[in-house]
């Protein structure tokens, strides 16, 4: 899948601090035990929910327990009080941003990785065995292009495409990405039920969770009739709402916390798309519940 011409964009994040690995073995340093490592995780945050939508499918609730931060970060750029004495711990004299994801390594206190691609594969490749295949063989690069496609062509894209102090030629040019973006996996899903075959893989984490931050972030502040052009794509949102009754996806969903921590951070303008939503969440999660704010 492309993304596009979006590919100069600055990343909407800041760069991961630890990009520790979990390996195979004792002579790794970090290897796979059960019960030694830890997930932090605000389910408010998109990165922090694909984390925990993989964790799900993957079963591993008694092998690498979760602990749920806040959905509204209670320090400046985003930042989790609760984790600074794990930063710490893990660099002298760290000065730098504590957010989430992280992954901590319960026998030594110190962080193991904040790079959510990096604990997304190897919870499925380190602790995957008997378990869904969430990584397919040979399928690396087509999963990192989904990634993109998400990030550049769907996540970048609206942010661009609802910025009140953009002028109408960008505006325009980027939701002209933006429904380019929507039409790959569009077709795609016509002739399948996810996008790598007949079971959901990390390629449907990472377009499940962008729509969701589609639907219920970036709608925000598009126009009207953008929300209904970006409505117009039938298999991709039938894929979305089928995804949220499953449940390792849906009962992650904290509406209440996406919608206090998007107030809470964003400094655009409301549109008139805010008042057409694409999809009922809530109604398409297991037992009609989300996930409660912490």
């Amino acid at each position: 899948m492309s993304a596009h011409a979006l590919t100069a964009l600055p990343p909407a994040h800041p760069a991961p601090a630890f990009r520790g690995r979990i390996g195979r073995d004792a002579r790794s340093g970090h290897y796979a035990v059960p019960r030694r490592y830890r997930l932090h995780l605000s389910l408010a945050c998109p990165r922090c929910l694909r984390i925990a939508v993989t964790h799900s499918l993957l079963g591993l609730d008694g092998i690498v327990p979760v602990t749920l931060l806040p959905a509204v970060p209670d320090g400046p750029g985003g930042e989790h009080s609760a984790l600074r004495p794990l930063y710490e711990a893990s660099a002298h004299r760290y000065s730098g941003p504590t957010v989430a994801p992280v992954l901590s390594d319960d026998w030594s206190g110190r962080i193991v990785s904040t790079h959510a691609p990096d604990i997304m594969r190897d919870l499925a490749r380190r602790f995957g065995a008997g378990r869904p295949v969430l990584h397919p063989q040979g399928a690396d690069a087509e999963i990192e292009g989904v990634r993109r496609l998400c990030a550049l062509g769907i996540d970048a894209a609206a942010q661009r495409a609802g910025r009140a102090d953009a002028d109408d030629a960008d505006r325009d040019a980027a939701l002209t990405s933006l429904l380019c973006a929507l039409r790959s996996p569009e077709g795609r899903l016509a002739r399948q039920e996810y996008l790598l075959g007949d079971q959901p893989t990390v390629a449907d984490v990472e377009l499940w969770v962008a729509l969701v931050q589609l639907d219920t972030v970036h709608r925000w502040h598009l126009d009207a009739a953008a929300v209904q052009r970006v409505a117009g794509h039938p298999h991709l949102w039938a894929y979305a709402r089928r995804l949220a009754a499953h449940p390792a996806f849906g009962p992650h969903l904290d509406l209440d916390g996406i919608a206090r921590r998007h107030h809470a951070q964003c400094r655009g303008l409301e549109a008139a798309g805010a008042a057409v939503q694409i999809l009922d969440w809530a109604a398409h999660i297991p037992n009609g519940a989300t996930t409660g704010s912490r």
